[in-house]
């Protein structure tokens, strides 16, 4: 069964000018030492957007220099905390003044529906920077009663020069996840973008150069994997921050590990989500859609193992089945689209390969599952029932638009089947008991646990994983602290 499907190209004609594909290290904007390049691409016509400097390990130790000599010589660490605070608020300002600009090239360089970006990415990116600016100046320790005659205190100091390797997903979100408590703390940052989306990140770095943040505070290189493994190995590095694959977290820390660098990773998840029978059914459906297919389904927190309570299985896929047959997916910025394409050929690939693997394994397709049109990575809103735990779809993380729904009898099975993996990023539970809810809430083990929503974000709420979804959290007050060290200080008072 075919779901609607609309062109699915963008036309030839670029809807936003490129503005910058050079790297920026120590203030100035560079070509690659190497002078080689890479191609980005745009995934709803698969057509050459633009060439981007392909940053190699010289240019990583440049930018490395520029954002050590930064940290300690600079004018940045020394900066009054309200004046690097007022910094973070006029890159916000700017932002939100060429919100439409950015809007454009993030759906250009990642495919994802205009208005999704302007609805939902963009304002998160403002709020979150806006968000640590007010947090510059209110990093503080403590005083401790010791014994003796001493004056014990402690204080919490940047810890100086960090790498950030961002995804392809949400790639200025990703920016201003990192950006914004490493800049509040006092940090200087080398970052390298995902070499399938750098535009946005690139563009925001200019907005910060006008912004007037001083050289070498934020340095950006765009590259590939020997990129990252650079800024991963650099010995001047002091933290790693990374957002991606857990098989990639897995080689940083081994790459990481002789010089003992701090790291924090939020990486994927095969998310639970969870629908009792006496849940508001209309809710549950708008949420658990929204739940997998936001983004193309690229989402790593995306709920793509939705349990149903036997009751209301069969009238939930059919509501969930309904709204997908109508599901608009074609050119991401035209106005009615609600699903752009993957990103890539090789996630355009492994997507199907996963929908091929569930037809196989005997799991019913009951609607999608195929590619549509002719050009462009786009893939049809896909749900799958008859899915058992065991089965590949049950268990990867996918990272596409393909839902498996599998009936649950009662709520001790549900909490043992959701915990039944190695991710713990996030879960939904969808009821109107709340005796349900806590104890879904308290029992399953994932970093947030939405009740009666799904995919609610805000800066001031920590977001990371348990299990192999990740360490350490990512906004917050707990962002924040990822990015400082603390300092006992105890004075002889005679």
């Amino acid at each position: 069964m075919a779901t609607a499907t609309a062109s699915a190209t963008a036309g030839s004609k670029s809807p936003v000018k490129v503005r910058q594909t050079k790297m920026l290290i120590g203030g100035k904007w560079l070509d690659s030492l190497s002078g080689k390049t890479f191609v980005t691409v745009n995934p709803a016509t698969e057509e050459k957007i633009a060439d981007v400097a392909y940053g190699g390990k010289e240019d990583v130790d440049l930018a490395v220099d520029a954002a050590t000599r930064a940290f300690h010589d600079g004018p940045w660490r020394r900066m009054d905390a309200r004046e690097r605070g007022r910094l973070m608020a006029r890159l916000a300002d700017l932002i939100e003044k060429n919100f439409d600009e950015l809007a454009a090239l993030e759906v250009l360089d990642n495919g994802k529906p205009l208005k999704e970006a302007k609805a939902g990415d963009l304002p998160l990116v403002i709020d979150c920077l806006r968000y640590y600016s007010g947090w510059a100046d209110k990093i503080q320790g403590e005083v401790i009663p010791v014994r003796g005659r001493y004056f014990c205190y402690t204080k919490r100091e940047p810890v100086g020069v960090v790498g950030q390797i961002i995804p392809w997903n949400f790639p200025m979100l990703m920016v201003a996840w990192k950006w914004g408590p490493a800049l509040a703390a006092g940090c200087t940052i080398v970052m390298k973008p995902a070499e399938q989306t750098p535009l946005t990140c690139l563009r925001m770095a200019e907005l910060a150069q006008e912004a007037g943040f001083p050289d070498g505070v934020i340095n950006v290189v765009p590259g590939f994997g020997d990129t990252g493994a650079a800024l991963v190995k650099h010995p001047g590095v002091d933290k790693i921050a990374f957002t991606g694959h857990y098989e990639t977290a897995q080689h940083i820390m081994k790459d990481a590990a002789p010089t003992l660098k701090r790291l924090t990773f939020e990486l994927g998840g095969k998310s639970p989500n969870i629908v009792f029978a006496d849940a508001d059914l209309e809710a549950a459906t708008a949420g658990s859609f929204v739940g997998i297919y936001l983004n193309q389904g690229q989402c790593c927190c995306a709920g793509s193992r939705l349990f149903v309570e036997e009751k209301v299985h069969d009238k939930l896929v059919d509501m969930l089945t309904t709204k997908a047959r109508a599901r608009k997916v074609g050119d991401p910025f035209a106005d009615d689209t609600e699903q752009g394409p993957q990103i890539d050929q090789a996630q355009f690939d492994k997507i199907l390969g996963y929908i091929d693997k569930g037809k196989k394994a005997g799991a019913r397709c009951v609607i999608g599952g195929n590619r549509v049109g002719a050009k462009g990575f786009f893939i049809e809103p896909t749900i799958f029932t008859g899915v058992t735990d065991d089965m590949e779809i049950a268990r990867d993380e996918i990272f596409g638009p393909v839902l498996s729904i599998l009936p649950f009898k009662n709520i001790d099975e549900v909490i043992s089947r959701a915990n039944n993996t190695y991710y713990g990023l996030a879960a939904a539970v969808w009821t109107q008991d709340i005796t349900k809810a806590h104890r879904i809430a308290d029992e399953v083990r994932a970093g947030t646990v939405w009740v009666n929503c799904y995919d609610a974000f805000d800066a001031a709420a920590p977001f990371g994983g348990y299990k192999m979804s990740g360490q350490g959290r990512e906004l917050g007050a707990e962002g924040l602290k990822a990015y400082t060290e603390s300092k006992t200080v105890v004075v002889n008072l005679g």
